[in-house]
């Protein structure tokens, strides 16, 4: 695949762009603010400025950062470390909404959409995490067993996230079809679809790649604490 600068940092690039008004940072580094998923961008993955950032962040507040592999400065600390592909979609665009039954959640599905997320742990998720793009749900009488939705994003590219299917639902195919809405959605709007999927969950990678995505990238992934 061609390299994308902006998709190499894309949540410094995302959170410096489009993303700015939900983000709180300075010099070369930002967060998402509070309620949002706590995620760090750096200018510099590999020389992250902590220190900058530290005056927005609260003692023990878990974050995570991708493609910095250095020692934990003072101050702060590993929490944990794992490795996880950035997907790129390589595949011809959908020819048609693979969901159209699909609810789109708003304001008011953010607690349900938090309560599946903390059960499923589709990775950082907060309770307005869903107000950072579209997002749609499949729900049984009232109660929303599936969702996926839109995180980051920069001209050109939006990454696909917080996909969960409640563990009394799987099997029905409700991941891929709210997956391929959305890919269908955001190619329709000249944007190409990318994702993240933890190295060690290799059914859903195995998937992503049946679906059209590609590999682009192997990276780090760590959470990050202040201690002070």
């Amino acid at each position: 695949m061609p390299r994308l600068p902006l998709l190499d940092t894309i949540f410094w690039s995302a959170l410096t762009g489009p993303h700015a008004q939900y983000a709180s940072g300075a010099g070369g580094a930002r967060r998402y603010a509070r309620g949002f998923s706590p995620i760090l961008g750096f200018a510099d993955p590999q020389q992250p400025d902590f220190a900058a950032l530290a005056p927005f962040c609260d003692v023990g507040e878990h974050f995570y950062c991708d493609s910095w592999t250095g020692a934990a400065p003072d101050g702060w600390q590993i929490e944990a470390e794992s490795t996880m592909f950035r997907m790129l979609w390589n595949a011809p665009a959908p020819s048609a909404d693979a969901a159209p039954d699909a609810i789109a959640l708003g304001p008011e599905h953010a607690a349900q959409a938090l309560e599946l997320a903390t059960l499923c742990k589709p990775g950082p998720f907060g309770p307005r995490t869903i107000e950072l793009g579209d997002y749609f749900g499949y729900f049984d009488g009232g109660k929303l067993v599936a969702m996926a939705g839109e995180r980051a994003h920069v001209v050109g590219l939006r990454e696909i996230s917080g996909v969960c299917t409640h563990p009394d639902y799987q099997g029905r195919g409700y991941a891929r079809k709210l997956m391929m809405k959305l890919v269908y959605l955001q190619m329709a709007r000249g944007e190409s679809p990318f994702l993240h999927v933890m190295r060690a969950n290799d059914g859903a990678h195995q998937l992503y790649l049946r679906m059209g995505f590609g590999n682009y990238l192997e990276s780090v992934v760590r959470v990050v604490s202040q201690t002070r």
